[in-house]
This record gives structure tokens, sequence and C-alpha cells, in this order.
């Protein structure tokens, strides 16, 4: 959920702030872009050089460099970030942010913030029980920042109790939590679909299809940045995905909708842009056929329609879409599968577009409505087209 994002972290003075080290390695880990700005008194406790080394961007401390006169400009540093993290928060700090006193780069950058703050405090058990620290606390909280409250603990004092900041994998937790809450697809069970299948001749030989997979994990992991619950059943394929997606791993049209029919009650959004295999051999050898003949001929059988299928089984609270990959009579093909297997939405591809089709980075489809209001969108990445699918479906949702 934080990859991409921009994250600013401010580090005040604490013996808490080694832990910054670890929290800069996670949310970088994470894919996040992470800049930090360390009070004078940080400083004490972690090096810049740590956290810039931890990071990969300079550290900032104050408002200008003296002897470079390099401008830390607090404004586009607020504007910059998607997230503000000061963490850990001292006393003061807390104070400071919850007045409006504006004496040092942290705090002329939190006033100019226009993204949520997150803010974990870490003082001593009685700095923390304070009347004026908890008034200053509900201070931040009615601003709409979020606590990430301290834990119980040893503290630097030789006392025990609260004010230990929080640990920053609970810090990352909670951050993409809150982020979840806020996601269109929170609490939605996703099922797709993507990749080839592989239909057996023999142990050495199948039938197969050019699939990449590329097109359903990118809609996969769309789903998944948008907070959905993703099942991911995929034939054979070199594409990767996050840990975060449930996969699936398939072989034959048969194993696909063995796992789909078992996966798909339970799932409230469908998406089948998998390339399963029309047609299968009757009879599977079970040593390599050898090559003895000038001709040889295969018998198929067809393989049964798992969108039909699927479709049939759809119930009123489900969102059902397929894909059609044609190369002739395109829109008339996909209107007639919309009506066939009882889609709520189709997604079109033409083999005669320029950059469409199997093992390209790029796409240009059509979505097909089941009232059958057809949109065209330009060739893009297919990582934009995922996002363009689950706009329509989010769109289509809050109806």
């Amino acid at each position: 959920m934080l990859k991409n994002k921009n994250i600013l972290l401010g580090v005040c003075g604490s013996i808490a702030a080694y832990k910054s080290a670890t929290l800069v390695r996670l949310l970088i880990k994470a894919g996040a872009n992470v800049k930090v700005i360390l009070t004078k008194e940080a400083s004490n406790f972690i090096t810049p050089l740590t956290l810039a080394t931890l990071s990969k961007n300079p550290v900032y401390t104050q408002y200008f460099e003296p002897k470079t006169g390099v401008w830390s400009n607090h404004v586009e540093l607020g504007l910059w970030a998607d997230y503000m993290i000061v963490a850990p928060t001292s006393a003061n700090t807390l104070a400071k942010m919850a007045n409006g006193i504006c004496d040092n780069l942290l705090t002329a950058v939190y006033l100019s913030a226009k993204c949520p703050v997150f803010f974990a405090p870490a003082m001593d058990l009685d700095m923390w029980k304070h009347e004026s620290t908890q008034k200053n606390i509900e201070k931040l909280k009615s601003y709409s920042n979020h606590l990430i409250s301290p834990n119980n603990g040893e503290l630097a004092s030789g006392l025990f109790g609260e004010g230990r900041m929080a640990e920053p994998e609970e810090i990352i937790f909670f951050i993409e939590q809150q982020i979840k809450e806020k996601l269109i697809f929170k609490d939605k069970k996703v099922l797709i679909t993507a990749g080839p299948t592989y239909e057996a001749i023999d142990p050495v030989r199948f039938i197969g299809n050019h699939s990449s997979g590329k097109m359903g994990f990118a809609i996969a992991h769309q789903f998944a940045v948008l907070g959905a619950e993703v099942t991911l059943i995929t034939g054979p394929t070199y594409e990767k995905t996050s840990q975060k997606i449930k996969t699936i791993s398939i072989v034959s049209a048969a194993q696909m909708l063995a796992a789909c029919e078992k996966e798909f009650d339970t799932s409230d959004i469908i998406v089948m842009s998998a390339a399963v295999a029309d047609y299968t051999p009757v009879e599977v050898a079970s040593q390599k056929i050898k090559k003895k003949s000038a001709s040889f001929t295969i018998e198929l059988k067809k393989t049964t329609d798992i969108l039909a299928k699927l479709g049939n089984r759809k119930k009123t609270n489900q969102t059902l879409v397929g894909f059609a990959l044609e190369t002739n009579d395109e829109l008339a093909n996909a209107i007639e599968k919309i009506k066939n297997k009882n889609l709520d939405f189709i997604v079109l591809n033409s083999l005669k577009d320029e950059g469409a089709g199997f093992k390209k980075e790029t796409n240009k489809i059509t979505i097909i409505d089941k009232q059958f209001e057809a949109n065209t969108y330009p060739t893009k990445s297919k990582e934009e087209v995922a996002i363009d699918i689950c706009d329509v479906i989010a769109n289509y949702l809050k109806k």
C-alpha cells in the first residue's frame, strides 16, 4: 500500500530516535519514497548520515545551510508528501504541533502539510501522563492527525510504563490499516484468472497459447492496491506478484475450472482475463509419442466454458467481468458473449489494434457493459489499463 508513496518522516530528540533507522528501512522496503527531517536535538541521538544512507535522500535539519545558502523549502516539502510521520514525537514537539508554534523546520513543514499526519509519541511515564500532554494529544487528534499510541515497557529513566514509542513494524501496520479504511475495494473479495492453460498431449507436449498473464497480474495488483482481498488463479507464466495476493497455480482448463468453482461463491468481483483453451485432447498418451509417420492427428474435445458456467451461478450481489480477444466482428462477438454468459462487463481486445494482444507491455481495450454501451480507450500500459478497469467497476458498484 505504501509503494510509490511520498513519506516525510520527522524525527525528534528522544532515545527512541534509534528506531527511526529501522522505520526508514521498512518504508523503503515497502516501496515508498522517503525524506527525513531531523530536529537539532534528534541529531544527538542519530546522525543525518545514517538516515540519508537508508532513505537515499538528503536529510533536512534546518531552514537553510549557512555554508551553501541552500534553502529547505518547508512549503514544498509539505506539499510533496502523501503522508507525514513524526516518530518519535517528543513532548516538546508534540506541544509545538498542538499549539502552532513554528520555530524549526519540522514544525514549519507540519504546518504546511496538506497530507494525513501520523505522530508516535515517545517520552517518560510522568511526561506522558501529564495533563498538558494529554490535552495536546486531544488537540492534535481534533485537527485530524492520527495518534500511534505508545507501548508499555521499560523506559530510559528506568521506570516501567506507558511512553515507549511503538515499534517500527507497528507504525507501518497502523498506517497501512488507516489507508485501507479509505480504499474503494476495502472488504471486497476479488477473484481474477490470468495466463494461458496448457492441455497435455503426452508427458512432453501440450496445446497452449501465447498469453503471458501480464494483463491479469496487473489487474490483480491494482485491486490489491485499492484494498481488495485478491485471489489470483493463474496458468503457467513468468509473472510475479505480491505476497499479499493469494495465488493458485494451475496448468489445464479443467484445473482452472475446479479452482474457480471453489473460490467463486465467496467472491464479490470476478474478472476472467485468462486465455483458457477451447479444446483439449480426447486422450493423453502416457508415454512420449514417437515421430513415426509424416502426418499426425489428435482428436480434440471442447473444454468446459468456465465463464458461461460461472455466469449461470452468478448471484445478484456479484459482478462478473469477461475478456474477449477477437480478430473479426469484434463488437458483435463481444456483445454476444455478454448475452450468453450473463456478464456485467466484457473487456474487448482486437488483435488488429497495434499495441494490443499477447506478450506486450501495452494494451488497447473497449469496455462494454450489459446495456451494450461501449467505451474505447487509447493504447496504454497494462498497469494503466488495469486502473481503467478497476475505475469502471468501482463506479458501477457505487450506483
